[in-house]
């Protein structure tokens, strides 16, 4: 039986994703900087939004890798 994980950003009560901090970001992404689908990391579908816009957003600025080496 598969157990629901519990969005973490509900869990945190954060209503909004900071795209500066990256420490945070890089725990939704993979060892080749992708997005990590939200099947495995448990976050909502409002979140899961949020995270994706604020990951391209600090990619763009240069804080975030587009890919690993």
């Amino acid at each position: 039986m598969f157990n629901k994980k519990q969005c973490y950003f509900c869990s945190q009560n954060l209503s909004e994703i900071d795209y500066k901090d990256t420490e945070m970001l890089r725990r939704f992404m993979s060892g080749q900087a992708k997005i990590i689908d939200p099947k495995y990391t448990g976050i909502c579908a409002k979140h899961q939004r949020l995270l994706s816009a604020a990951l391209k957003r600090g990619r763009i600025l240069g804080l975030l890798p587009f890919v690993r080496q």
